[in-house]
């Protein structure tokens, strides 16, 4: 049966549907409900869809904007809200099958890695959550197909879409560096990659400039997209943090926020104080910081806590969150971790074929796979980690994790028949009789 349905010439649109049907059965099934970070985005787009304040400058409100461009044509519900999360989701099936498409593999391996990447749980389970995670995936898809598309202006259309994922996750502007690397290692031509780069640098500027603008105007002074940098890296750079993960802000010792200088400072001025204290403390404790660095990233990539943020309001059994987050957390692990194998192995070989002068050896794809994977993991290394943070890489940790797996066969299967083969004695010599 399986045979079959990975031969169907409908296999696309019959993975497409079912993993539509699924994410509509579990919103359906599992009613979540706002808290924390979630709540604040949907009152956010509610204000905004009401001509009502469009927030302070303390968070990244992109997310927020979008969603309430839909409550204003469609009315503000969290029903409403979730459908678009459906609509979101459709649309990355519908980008990644459109690169698996202009990547040179076989058709098999093509329908295999989309399967992974449809069913793959968490882009199940967070349509049922206000997070900024699905929709900035989409643009990030977005920008993989135009960038390994030949269209003439495709830089500039990459800066538009990487002003916008800025808007949703500021440290998302620094994409044009991960370009130039790219550039650089393929085509050893400095001052092409260069060009590139800056022209996405320079329209993502512009894409986000009416924003900062408007930031700077109610602070008084130079605004980026927002104000929480400065927090994120504080309460996860100190000596009281012994996870790498979110604490309050006040359980630091001696707390820069229970000062009467951080009291009476305006939201910019407390970011510039909080992150220069981080940088502080990781200049005297470099050792330590290295050490949160590594369980910010087990945190993100191996600990799959988001499962969590669906039960809010669910009324759901404990046991019941308990089987969730260890089916969930062994699915994570059994693709992620062979995935970061394989990144690195490829990393390696990026490295040695740099050395070696030899591009022809890269695969442009698999570098781009590499370069994000570290931009992403250079960011959580030194800011915070989170499940929730991984949501952006399942494409490329599914695309891995096939390749992982298909690579060990391939050796396995070799080292079978050298086993195998066994010298046969020479019978050619006939026997001679005296």
């Amino acid at each position: 049966m399986i045979k079959k349905y990975l031969q169907s010439e409908n296999y696309y649109k019959i993975t497409i549907i079912l993993g539509i049907l699924l994410s509509i059965l579990w919103i359906v099934l599992v009613d979540t409900k706002l808290e924390s970070d979630f709540k604040y985005y949907y009152e956010i787009a509610t204000d905004i869809a009401n001509g009502l304040s469009w927030g302070d400058t303390y968070t990244s409100i992109g997310y927020s904007i979008v969603l309430g461009g839909i409550f204003k044509l469609f009315g503000a519900s969290l029903l409403k809200a979730k459908i678009f999360n459906i609509v979101l989701t459709f649309i990355c099936y519908i980008c990644f099958l459109n690169i698996l498409r202009k990547l040179d593999i076989n058709e098999k391996d093509r329908r295999i890695i989309f399967a992974l990447f449809v069913f793959f749980p968490n882009n199940i389970f967070y349509n049922s959550i206000l997070a900024t995670e699905i929709l900035f995936t989409m643009i990030l898809l977005f920008i993989t197909i135009i960038y390994f598309s030949k269209w003439k202006c495709k830089y500039i259309l990459i800066g538009i879409l990487c002003g916008l994922n800025t808007m949703i996750k500021p440290f998302f502007l620094v994409f044009f560096f991960a370009v130039f690397l790219i550039e650089f290692i393929m085509n050893k031509k400095f001052f092409g990659a260069l060009k590139n780069s800056l022209i996405i640098l320079v329209m993502a500027s512009l894409v986000i400039s009416p924003w900062v603008y408007r930031n700077t105007k109610m602070m008084g002074q130079f605004t980026f997209v927002s104000n929480n940098g400065g927090i994120v890296l504080y309460i996860n750079n100190n000596s009281e943090n012994k996870f790498g993960r979110w604490m309050p802000v006040e359980n630091v010792k001696n707390s820069i926020v229970k000062t009467k200088e951080y009291k009476k400072a305006n939201a910019t001025e407390k970011d510039k104080m909080l992150t220069k204290a981080a940088k502080n403390w990781i200049k005297t404790h470099p050792i330590r910081f290295i050490e949160l660095g590594f369980e910010r990233l087990l945190n993100n990539y191996c600990l799959g806590d988001d499962i969590l943020y669906v039960t809010y309001g669910t009324g759901m059994k404990i046991y019941l969150i308990i089987i969730l987050f260890i089916l969930t957390n062994i699915i994570r692990n059994i693709i992620f971790i062979p995935a970061i194998i394989y990144i690195f192995k490829k990393g390696l070989a990026v490295l040695k074929a740099i050395i070696k002068r030899k591009d022809y050896e890269l695969d442009k794809f698999e570098l781009y796979n590499v370069v994000l994977f570290f931009m992403f993991s250079a960011i959580y290394f030194i800011t915070e980690g989170q499940g929730r943070y991984a949501f952006p890489e399942i494409f490329i940790m599914v695309y891995s994790f096939y390749y992982f797996r298909k690579e060990r066969k391939i050796l396995q299967e070799n080292k079978i028949m050298q086993s195998s083969e066994i010298v046969q004695p020479n019978t050619s010599c006939k026997s001679r009789s005296f």
